[in-house]
C-alpha cells in the first residue's frame, strides 16, 4: 500500500502540487492513500482524481479575497517582501459580530465546493484509494483524521475546510458541541497516521526545509509576531511528527520518500500571490525531476 502524504503551509502548497504532479504523471505512480493537513488537504482530493491541471489552474489563481471573507490584515510589499499588518477595520467588524477569531474564511469553502463537485465527489468515494484530511479538536484536545469514506459532500467540505482554518486569523468551527481548527496545529505532517492505516511506502512532501534556515522577519506590529511564534510552533510539531514517522516506519518496515522544499519560499505563507504560486508549482515539480535522477529511492510502484 502506498500513500502521498502532503503537509501544512499555506500558499506553499503550490509547490507540492508541482511535486505530486511529477510523481503522478511522470513517475506514473499509483497511491492507495492521500493524507493532507491543512493546504495539503485542498490538494488531495483532484489529486486521487488524477485532475492535476485542474487543481494547478486553481490552486494557483487564488488571491486574498479568494480565501477571506473578512482579511484581518493588510498586506505592504519592501524590497519585495510582504509584510502583514492590521486591517484594524476589519478585525472590529468581527469582533462586533461576537466572532472570536480576527478574521473569516468562509470565502474558502465556497471555493472548495465550487472546485470540489459533488460529482467528483461521488467518483471518490466508489473507487478503492482511501483520502484523509487533519483537523484539530481544541475541545477534546486531540488530533481527528476524516475520510470521505465516512462523510456525504456537504460535511467532507466543511472537514477540508476546517483542515485549513489558520486560526486566530481564519474561522474557528465549532461541530458535534466541540471547537475545530486547522490540522497543522496537532500535526503537521501526518506521516505515523499513514502507516498506522496499511501504507508501506509512504511519499512525503514538506513544506519546509530540511535544514533549518533564518527564514522570518523580525515582528513589526502584533499580527507579525503572532505569525512569527506560530510558525516557530509549527515547525516544532512539524519536526516531532517526521521523528514520529521516521520511528514508526522503522517498526513497521515501511519506506518514507521525503521531498523538502530546497529554499525558504516565503516569510509568510498567508500571503497568497498568484505568479509567486505558479512559479512555485513549476519549481516543485523540476524540484521532484532532478531528485528523481540523483535517486533511486523511490519505492516500488
Amino acid at each position: 500500500m502506498r500513500a502521498l502524504v502532503i503537509s501544512g503551509g499555506g500558499s506553499k502548497g503550490a509547490f507540492a502540487g508541482g511535486v505530486a504532479q511529477y510523481l503522478i504523471q511522470q513517475k506514473e505512480i499509483t497511491y492507495d492513500l492521500f493524507l493532507g493537513t491543512s493546504t495539503g488537504s485542498l490538494l488531495i482530493s483532484h489529486l486521487a482524481l488524477g485532475k492535476v491541471e485542474k487543481i494547478n489552474r486553481v490552486y494557483t489563481s487564488v488571491n486574498q479575497d479568494s480565501i477571506f471573507s473578512n482579511c484581518p490584515f493588510t498586506i505592504e510589499k519592501k524590497h519585495g517582501i510582504a509584510t502583514i499588518g492590521i486591517n484594524h477595520w476589519n478585525v472590529l467588524k468581527n469582533f462586533s459580530k461576537g466572532s472570536k477569531t480576527f478574521g473569516e474564511s468562509h470565502n474558502l469553502l465556497k471555493l472548495i465546493k465550487k472546485s470540489l463537485t459533488p460529482a467528483e465527489f461521488q467518483t471518490l468515494k466508489e473507487q478503492p484509494v482511501e483520502i484523509v484530511v487533519t483537523v484539530s479538536n481544541l475541545s477534546l484536545n486531540q488530533v481527528e483524521y476524516k475520510s470521505i469514506k465516512d462523510f456525504d459532500y456537504e460535511e467532507f467540505c466543511e472537514w477540508i475546510w476546517i483542515s485549513c482554518n489558520y486560526i486566530p486569523f481564519m474561522s474557528l468551527v465549532r461541530k458535534y458541541g466541540c471547537e475545530y481548527a486547522d490540522g497543522g496545529l496537532g500535526c503537521m505532517v501526518p506521516i505515523e497516521e499513514a502507516i498506522q492505516r496499511g501504507a508501506r511506502v509512504v511519499d512525503a512532501i514538506i513544506l519546509h526545509t530540511e535544514v533549518t534556515h533564518l527564514n522570518r522577519m523580525p515582528s513589526r506590529n502584533p499580527f507579525s509576531l503572532l505569525t512569527n511564534m506560530f510558525g516557530f510552533m509549527l515547525d516544532r510539531i512539524e519536526e516531532q511528527n517526521i521523528k514520529i514517522g521516521k520511528f514508526t516506519a522503522s517498526h513497521r518496515d515501511a519506506l518514507i520518500n521525503f521531498y523538502y522544499t530546497p529554499t525558504i519560499l516565503t516569510t509568510n505563507s498567508l500571503v497568497f500571490d498568484q505568479e509567486q504560486m505558479r512559479k512555485w508549482w513549476k519549481s516543485g515539480f523540476v524540484y521532484a525531476s532532478g531528485r528523481s535522477e540523483e535517486s533511486n529511492d523511490v519505492g516500488p510502484v
